[in-house]
């Protein structure tokens, strides 16, 4: 059931869940992830990065769409990180049911003017907007960016954002960052400072760099408010990292429905721990089918 991520995450803000934004890079990627949702009737967001985009090629969409409309579980198919008006304007024509532009690179006053920009381009088709505030960091190993400083968000300046742009989420800073984080990497998140944004601002949070960070810190973030959470690099790692073992194992094997069956398996299991981790399970309940 297509639907844009406004209508996906008001429902998850209402009952105190997140639901998980996959980052689709590939066909193998989407069948698991659809798969695992429909199985756990969890709501689920089809995330696709404008480079993830340009590699599958504009027919992907195509795809991800027809596995939306074929099915019963909510779900949006959305636009991560877009950070120009043109990738924008490419996700509008292709289908995208929402969209992200992150602009938190720039000063406020630039954030808040570009986003609003985007907001009053998308909502009259019914395309909803997240935007972000606060800079995630990097890693150096990920394909979503990030700052080597991670400017947290400030709760006053988050008001002030989403009245005067008109946002329908927000990603904000807490402490995370994009990628696998290295073994010397501790991220902490500031829960205390996600407590009080989401006492001051009542639409859906977003936390991206969602992946490897500690499970209790995960939920603990969900029952304070994030109802999104963008998880990339944790799939995609148990998916290549068991495909390795796979061709070393078997030279010969060549065949797509032979080769990656292994690795769909074992990356289902970290979508459906995922989908409880974030109290997204059976959460299909509480939409209208």
């Amino acid at each position: 059931m297509l639907m844009n991520m406004k209508e996906l995450l008001d429902v998850a803000n209402k009952n105190y869940f997140a639901v998980p934004a996959f980052n689709i890079g590939t066909g193998q990627i989407l069948k698991a992830v659809i798969e695992c949702c429909e199985e756990r009737k969890a709501p689920v967001i089809l995330a696709i990065h404008p480079s993830e985009l340009n590699f599958q090629g504009d027919h992907f969409v195509a795809g991800c769409l027809a596995a939306a409309h074929a099915s019963k579980v909510p779900m949006a198919i959305h636009l991560d990180h877009g950070s120009k008006l043109e990738q924008i304007l490419k996700a509008v024509h292709t289908g995208f049911t929402s969209v992200m532009i992150d602009a938190s690179h720039y000063s406020f006053e630039e954030n808040v003017a570009i986003t609003k920009k985007v907001v009053e381009l998308a909502h009259p088709l019914g395309i909803s907007v997240e935007g972000e505030l606060g800079t995630i960091g990097t890693t150096g190993n990920d394909a979503e960016g990030g700052t080597e400083e991670i400017i947290y968000t400030k709760p006053d300046d988050a008001v002030r954002f989403v009245e005067e742009t008109g946002v329908d989420t927000l990603a904000i800073a807490i402490g995370t960052a994009h990628g696998i984080y290295p073994k010397d990497f501790k991220p902490e998140l500031k829960l205390d400072l996600l407590s009080e944004i989401k006492s001051k601002v009542s639409i859906p949070l977003v936390l991206h760099g969602g992946s490897a960070n500690p499970d209790e810190e995960i939920a603990e973030s969900v029952k304070r408010g994030v109802n999104k959470i963008n998880i990339s690099s944790d799939i995609k790692d148990a998916f290549y990292q068991q495909l390795r073992i796979t061709l070393g194992r078997d030279k010969k094997v060549r065949e797509p429905f032979e080769l990656y069956l292994e690795s769909i398996d074992v990356m289902k299991q970290v979508i459906n721990q995922k989908i409880d981790l974030f109290n997204d399970f059976d959460k299909m309940r509480y939409y209208s089918l």
